[in-house]
């Protein structure tokens, strides 16, 4: 499955990474593919782009603030869980989301 996820917290810092970090390795775990667009104090880096939206089975949302450029998921489904769901248990959140589909 091919999985694009934002992860976002009011800091953007630690967590944000912490739950890009966990969301990666509970996909390939899995064996997804995923590309994770963080959103937190140094603005959006490693932007999802055009033709991974458009492969995207599924999208996550580990967020605790509002995505920037949020209308870019308006025609996908999107699970969305708090920032420290990823980090406690990305794996769960994955199996959650992929489960809805």
């Amino acid at each position: 499955m091919n999985i694009v996820a934002v992860t976002a917290c009011p800091a953007g810092v630690a967590h944000t990474y912490m739950a890009k970090k966990g969301l990666e390795k509970a996909a390939k775990k899995l064996g997804h593919k995923i590309k994770v667009e963080t959103q937190g104090s140094m603005g959006i880096e490693n932007e999802i782009k055009v033709k991974d939206l458009e492969k995207a089975d599924l999208v996550i949302f580990a967020v605790d603030t509002k995505v920037e450029k949020a209308n870019r998921f308006d025609d996908k489904t999107i699970h969305e869980v708090p920032v420290a769901a990823a980090v406690k248990n990305a794996t769960k959140v994955i199996e959650d989301a992929t489960a809805k589909l």
